[in-house]
């Protein structure tokens, strides 16, 4: 189950976070909590624990940084903009041909 993002699902993030946070005091440090609570949930490394939790913590406001909800947003303008300028092209494309066509002269029936 360990791999890319996405293949864990988000109730076992969410539970992961929560018990870093409940048995930090338990342990040496916050990695060694981490580093547990990745052993018993059966998540690959504690790495992908560490950015659970620190994403968590920015979108909590306990951390600086762009907030899963800004992020989605942001991909979404991003896609947004790269969509219109595509349309732009095309329109800037078929503007100049028709004005080509009104230039050429035609030829009467």
């Amino acid at each position: 189950m360990a791999g890319r993002h996405g293949q864990y699902p988000p109730e076992l993030r969410e539970r992961a976070v929560r018990l870093v946070a409940e048995c930090r005091a338990d342990h040496d440090s916050e990695w060694d909590a981490m580093r547990s609570v990745a052993q018993k949930l059966g998540i690959g490394t504690t790495e992908t624990v560490r950015k659970w939790v620190r994403r968590a913590e920015v979108d909590a406001g306990a951390r600086p940084g762009v907030t899963s909800e800004e992020s989605a947003e942001l991909r979404r303008l991003k896609a947004e903009v790269k969509e219109l300028r595509r349309a732009n092209e095309i329109l800037r494309a078929a503007a100049g041909f028709f004005a080509a066509e009104l230039d050429r002269p035609h030829r009467s029936l």
